[in-house]
């Protein structure tokens, strides 16, 4: 355990970092799955529902810095890959 006040300090925000960065992350990994298996299912169109929705948690995760922005800008193409391919076939 840390002994100096900034170190406790810094201990507490480390806390607090990890458990958000946690929520987002989860939050963006069960989003791209709603995603993908929307495309599976072949029910969705690029700009729509759960892709439009997985592509902006992915963002909001970059702009907080749980991503980083070249992470979250290649899931982004991988999914719209997909869904325009998904698209395609059918």
């Amino acid at each position: 355990m840390a002994h100096h006040a900034s170190a406790e300090k810094a201990h507490r925000q480390s806390r607090k970092h990890r458990m958000r960065n946690r929520h987002v992350k989860s939050t963006v990994a069960t989003c791209v799955k709603q995603a993908r298996q929307a495309i599976v299912e072949k029910r969705v169109q690029p700009n729509e529902g759960a892709v439009r929705l997985a592509v902006r948690q992915l963002a909001h995760a970059a702009t907080k810095g749980v991503l980083h922005k070249r992470t979250a800008a290649r899931r982004v193409s991988r999914l719209m890959r997909q869904a325009h391919q998904a698209a395609q076939a059918s």
